[in-house]
């Protein structure tokens, strides 16, 4: 794996682990019942998002290098992954299509 594909896969993971978050916590103007005029009841009134910020890096962090080191040490290759596939044992016929 070289440096961009890290990059890449850091920051796919980081957004994933972030999108997961968001919702976290979240207190609406409904929750704390102060609805500004013009705005839906289910607006953030507190998102807390550079705590969420901070905790997505350290997890995607984590979470990355446990990939890396997953991709790295070549215990899971692009052939094993597409065994899987061809196999069948992900196949759309699993899941309903």
């Amino acid at each position: 794996m070289g440096i961009v594909s890290g990059l890449v896969l850091f920051a796919i993971i980081w957004a994933m682990v972030f999108l997961i978050a968001l919702p976290i916590r979240v207190q609406t103007q409904g929750d704390l019942n102060d609805i500004v005029p013009g705005t839906h009841a289910g607006s953030p009134e507190h998102h807390h998002l550079r705590k969420k910020a901070l905790w997505t890096t350290l997890v995607a962090l984590v979470v990355w290098g446990i990939v890396a080191a997953i991709i790295l040490s070549g215990r899971i290759s692009v052939d094993d992954v597409e065994s899987l596939f061809r196999a069948g044992a992900w196949s759309g016929r699993d899941i309903g299509e």
